[in-house]
């Protein structure tokens, strides 16, 4: 696999590695590259998880279990352009479990990261060339959760 130019740091208080399982878990073509541990002495106790280096459908992240100095904000989100409904309906129930669903396909995780769970036609739902439709679906977007691409395509 290529090295990515730009990769995305996740930087968990302690979660980290229970975070990289469950997200691999979820996600096709995902695995773990590669990990470091902390050694004695460290700011964290001797074997905790420091670093893991993984994919998720081919993107790769990096995580680090840092401390509780910074948390996540949902100013930072991942975007996961979805196929279809069954694909929405499986990474919003699996990625909200244990977290908090948000307004217009956003969620947050149990980790606290937020991330946007949307039909990979978005820019087609949302701009179609009738003003009006686009507008009725921009409506029915805003009073949604989880999206639902049949309601966006019939507003």
């Amino acid at each position: 696999m290529p090295k990515q130019k730009i990769t995305t740091f996740l930087w968990f208080n302690q979660e980290a590695e229970e975070a990289v399982d469950f997200y691999t878990s979820i996600f096709n073509n995902s695995s773990i590259i590669s990990s470091s541990r902390y050694s004695k002495g460290a700011p964290m106790p001797e074997g905790t998880l420091m670093t893991a280096m993984f994919v998720l459908d081919g993107q790769e992240f990096i995580a680090l279990n840092g401390g509780p100095m910074y948390q996540f904000t949902p100013a930072i989100s991942l975007s996961v352009a979805c196929e279809d409904q069954r694909e929405i309906d499986y990474l919003w129930d699996a990625l909200c479990s244990g977290g908090s669903p948000g307004r217009c396909g956003w969620l947050k995780d149990r980790f606290g990261l937020s991330w946007q769970i949307v039909p990979k036609n978005m820019g087609e739902l949302l701009s179609p060339p009738d003003a009006e439709k686009a507008k009725r679906a921009m409506q029915a977007m805003m009073q949604m959760n989880k999206l639902d691409i049949q309601v966006l395509k019939n507003a």
